[in-house]
């Protein structure tokens, strides 16, 4: 009876142990499988940004990233990215900052000119603001390299430009592209479970840099 007895209590032990390898197995299973998602799908981003970066140098556009990141404490909330680019580029030329400078100049050279030029410098900037918003409208970008995307269910974003103070983790977030050939500085983060992705983007080149960790954003 004790020799049963002790085979029994053997034979629990070995079985819980089994047990216990297994789930240790699937959990390292799921673990890799999450971390393969986040991992692709920072690829596939990173590959989005460097194409529409040279989209909007070939083409003279401005072109943005367009982030729905979700409402905020929605756990299921797919983060979806898409692109457009605007009719014309809206970054300001070198003539309509020397016209804006002469404005202000022509402002303060005495009484009698500075009506005047005050009106001219508010006419220069009504013309201007209609100029950006006209040129400004953007238009979702069709292209199959560039097509709309949705990330893996659970994998979470967040996106960071270098005129934040933090990064945005819910609603819409921009990067945005410009045809003289740069970007916005930027880190853009995909985490799911323990594992997380940050994509630091070179606002000079438009190279993508892919970090398998948390990138702490620059705080000055």
């Amino acid at each position: 009876m004790r020799a049963q007895a002790g085979l029994t209590l053997i034979e629990m032990m070995i079985s819980l142990l089994i047990a216990a390898v297994l789930f240790s197995a699937v959990v390292v299973g799921l673990g890799a499988v999450t971390g393969a998602q986040a991992r692709t799908a920072a690829g596939e981003l990173a590959g989005t940004i460097r194409t529409l970066y040279d989209t909007a140098n070939l083409s003279g556009k401005t072109c943005r990233l367009v982030f729905d990141l979700g409402k905020a404490r929605d756990e299921d909330a797919r983060v979806t990215y898409w692109a457009e680019c605007a009719r014309g580029s809206v970054t300001t030329d070198r003539d309509r900052e020397r016209a804006l400078e002469k404005a202000n100049v022509a402002r303060e050279d005495g009484p009698r000119e500075k009506r005047a030029s005050g009106n001219a410098l508010s006419d220069l900037m009504d013309a201007e603001a209609g100029r950006v918003e006209s040129a400004a409208a953007f238009s979702t970008f069709t292209s199959e390299s560039l097509a709309r995307r949705t990330l893996p269910a659970g994998v979470k974003a967040s996106v960071w430009t270098r005129h934040q103070r933090e990064a945005t983790a819910s609603g819409l977030a921009y990067l945005h592209f410009f045809p003289q050939g740069f970007t916005e500085f930027a880190h853009v983060q995909l985490s799911q479970g323990d594992n997380t992705w940050t994509l630091v983007v070179s606002p000079l080149t438009g190279k993508v840099k892919v970090e398998p960790r948390a990138v702490e954003v620059p705080r000055s």
